[in-house]
């Protein structure tokens, strides 16, 4: 019989295992992403970071897919290997790696051909245009790469190489943020530059990846398998709260710069950009410590191993409310230093703009994690609907709503408000769900112990 750690190993030692290689690859990533904006910011300009943040929902509607891949993937695949059936896990690998190449590639050949199309639904004026095009018809062909990279980096942290992925993706963050430093501070070159710096650094990140593929100890391969078929568009449906989560990010920020744009042009997009640097380090910092449980949590589920759930979901709630804690203290504390990193003008509009908007969504920070912690509990144990309830909840229908009703009905609230309404009731619907799941489970193992 294989010894799997996931399922046999230590508790405290395994989750920190999976989770801290997590939260050090994604603050690797928060990191490089940081400093794509601070430059392009300060070499270039508010316009320049407009120009490169107005392409938020394409960019995350891409990102969405790839999740729901690589998630509704692992989560899948995980289940077998914990059941140890081999033989379906390398098919939902296959299939995974070749059908989000596919897609990534054919989305690149589309939004190349009908650009004007796109920038028109964005909302880009004459004014971003150029800087726009000129970063889209870069980052548009990286994104194949990128999208391809993520999935393999998710199954190679499934099949039990965390280091390796990690070590990939510190990588290329490093190499980016070199690139970056070069391109833009050095060379001063312009915003195409900075997608190139990302494109380079994703190649390294395959490449180091795909070192995987010599390693003796993997358990998956690449390797068809036709009876998978089936199980691995079951996992697309189990992935879909994840595809959500990510889409509905690109359609509240699509509503957020549309409302902003016609109240006040391209300098709230600039300063809403920052608020959104804050929104986006914690959703990277909770997701360091939640993607560890896709893994652990799925497999234990397929191992029938119920209370090694629960423990490892004791765990990542404790850690998600510590990191809670610290985000809010910064949010509170520092966000004029955060805001100065990217705006050095503190009279612009654009500077004072972007810590009132922190100032509206730091509470936040109190609910997502958890939110987002629920819904990846229920993604792992294969309940894509209550997972979706949550996603929707927290990503779409109810900052979508709120937002359009504070604009049209309530002018006198901030419209931002939405957001922190937004994650308190997800919050109260989210804990609803898990404890009726919970009172389901202990039912049932009643039944069989009886």
């Amino acid at each position: 019989m294989t010894y799997n750690k996931v399922t046999q190993g230590p508790i405290i030692s395994t989750f920190f295992l999976f989770a801290f290689p997590a939260l050090i690859a994604l603050l690797a990533i928060t990191t490089a992403s940081l400093v794509d904006g601070i430059f392009v910011g300060k070499y270039l300009g508010p316009q320049a970071l407009a120009a490169i943040n107005i392409l938020i929902p394409y960019i995350t509607f891409m990102f969405a897919l790839g999740l729901m891949v690589a998630i509704g993937g692992t989560v899948t695949a995980g289940k077998f290997i914990g059941e140890e059936n081999y033989k379906e896990a390398n098919g939902i690998f296959t299939l995974s790696l070749i059908s989000i190449f596919l897609f990534a590639t054919l989305m690149a050949i589309i939004s190349l051909f009908f650009n004007e199309t796109l920038f028109l639904f964005l909302g880009v004026d004459e004014q971003l245009t150029p800087l726009t095009q000129a970063y889209f018809q870069v980052i548009s062909v990286v994104l194949i790469i990128q999208l391809t990279t993520m999935v393999l980096y998710y199954f190679v942290r499934a099949d039990g190489f965390p280091t390796l992925a990690t070590t990939a993706l510190v990588l290329g963050s490093i190499v980016n943020i070199m690139l970056d430093v070069l391109f833009l501070g050095y060379f001063q070159w312009g915003i195409q530059s900075a997608a190139w710096a990302t494109g380079i650094a994703q190649i390294i990140q395959l490449l180091v990846l795909c070192t995987f593929f010599t390693k003796k100890q993997r358990l998956i391969k690449f390797q068809l398998c036709y009876s998978s078929v089936k199980p691995y568009f079951r996992g697309l449906l189990n992935g879909i709260s994840e595809y959500i989560n990510e889409i509905s990010v690109g359609i509240v920020i699509f509503t957020i710069h549309w409302l902003l744009m016609k109240e006040q042009g391209n300098s709230a997009i600039s300063g809403f950009a920052v608020a959104n640097y804050m929104l986006f380090i914690s959703m990277m910092l909770f997701y360091g410590i939640i993607d560890a449980l896709h893994i652990l949590v799925s497999q234990n589920y397929g191992a029938r191993n119920f209370t090694r759930i629960n423990q490892f979901m004791l765990l990542a709630t404790v850690t998600v409310i510590s990191i809670s804690a610290l985000l809010i203290v910064s949010a509170l504390s520092v966000s004029d230093s955060i805001t100065k990193l990217f705006i050095e003008n503190p009279e612009s509009d654009a500077y004072q703009l972007a810590l009132s908007y922190i100032g509206v969504i730091w509470p936040c920070f109190i609910f997502s994690g958890i939110n987002v912690l629920l819904s990846c509990y229920f993604t792992a144990m294969h309940c894509p609907l209550q997972s979706s309830i949550i996603a929707l909840s927290r990503g779409l229908v109810l900052p979508v709503s709120l937002l359009l009703l504070f604009t049209n009905f309530i002018p006198s609230i901030p419209f931002l408000f939405a957001l922190p309404i937004a994650e308190l009731s997800t919050f109260i619907i989210a804990l609803t769900l898990y404890l009726r799941f919970q009172h389901n489970i202990k039912q049932k193992f009643e039944l069989v112990t009886l």
